[in-house]
């Protein structure tokens, strides 16, 4: 069965002077404003989407991570995934840096290595960057 997922943002006025208001259709979030300065310079209260990008990549990761090993075995007490999405002006997103820490019983550290490639390998959002940006995965097993 499919799944939908909807946003709409609404911009004003040119690129860099402008602004826009990025509203999820969920109601989950509340509505995010947009700006050429926050995609760029990173300013206070506003994001880009990059940022969501980063934020849509980090949780499906630890959903696939966490899928990954509960089919073998090991479900996971604890997983924390930092997604870091690098923009260049004019050349676009370059890469996506997954940086993965879990606490699983029952694992060693190429243990968890393996599991990590594999969840690597089935997150959706994972597989919508692949062959487009840059992809690379650290991961650390807690003790």
């Amino acid at each position: 069965m499919a799944s939908e997922s909807r946003a709409t943002t609404v911009w004003r006025g040119d690129l860099v002077s402008g602004s826009g208001t990025a509203s999820a259709s969920s109601g989950a979030i509340p509505d995010l404003e947009v700006t050429w300065p926050a995609r760029v310079e990173r300013t206070e209260g506003t994001t880009s989407p990059e940022e969501l990008l980063a934020t849509a990549h980090s949780s499906c990761y630890c959903m696939a991570l966490a899928n990954v090993l509960a089919q073998a075995g090991n479900p996971p007490e604890r997983i924390e995934t930092t997604a870091t999405v690098e923009f260049v002006p004019g050349e676009g997103v370059k890469s996506s840096h997954l940086k993965v820490t879990g606490k699983v019983a029952g694992l060693d550290q190429a243990g968890f290595d393996s599991v990590t490639a594999e969840a690597h390998e089935n997150c959706p959002i994972s597989g919508a960057l692949r062959g487009n940006v840059e992809m690379e995965v650290d991961a650390t097993l807690e003790g």
